[in-house]
């Protein structure tokens, strides 16, 4: 995927949302004014970046420019990770991948992401709660004070903030005075490194 820049993502986001919510594409004018710029030669520019990267489509229409989010560009798919917690509930939504669209992941490799529904608030102190989806880049290794996504004892899935202590794999909810979990290092498994995070509406 084409590494975007903060600009380019914003404007694609932009577009996206404005048909999604109304059915239409915003005017060039209508992304400067939301964006806080005056020029729009320069949305023009960025419009032209993203459609050299495959992300949008410009055709002519009665004299008019008008822009399409370009349907084999617009979304990925995302695989779940499995929570193994013997008493964590399921949604039938987990039984298909998740949609987003490209943008929300950046330059990160579609493959390399995994969705983890959060099972408990112990992550709040991170802003991260029970029901929360948390985007989660796979990797088999974390630097301390990463949170990360793990198995632990090959039966409870959890998302925790990660220490290595001499054999031993620290994981705690980076709270103050709560309770550090000590396992083994071979008894846990590291899925990935939290990357981002989802909240459905309620």
């Amino acid at each position: 995927m084409p590494t975007q820049t903060r600009r380019q993502r914003e404007v694609l986001d932009l577009i996206t949302r404005n048909i999604d919510k109304h059915g239409h594409r915003p005017s060039y004018q209508a992304i400067a004014h939301r964006l806080g710029l005056r020029s729009r030669s320069g949305i023009a520019r960025i419009v032209q970046d993203l459609e050299s990267q495959g992300l949008l489509k410009r055709h002519r229409e009665d004299g008019h420019f008008y822009i399409d989010v370009s349907a084999a560009e617009s979304g990925v798919l995302i695989e779940w990770i499995e929570n193994h917690t013997e008493d964590a509930k399921s949604e039938p939504w987990e039984n298909q991948p998740l949609s987003l669209p490209a943008f929300m992941i950046g330059e990160y490799d579609p493959e390399s992401i995994r969705a983890f529904r959060v099972p408990d608030d112990a992550m709040a102190a991170d802003g991260i709660y029970e029901d929360d989806i948390a985007l989660i880049e796979l990797r088999e290794f974390a630097r301390d004070r990463q949170i990360i996504g793990a198995v632990i004892n090959e039966t409870d899935t959890v998302l925790r903030r990660y220490h290595r202590a001499g054999a031993d794999i620290e994981l705690s909810t980076g709270a103050a005075g709560d309770e550090v979990i000590s396992v083994a290092a071979n008894h846990v498994k590291i899925i990935g490194i939290y990357r981002g995070l989802i909240r459905p509406m309620i």
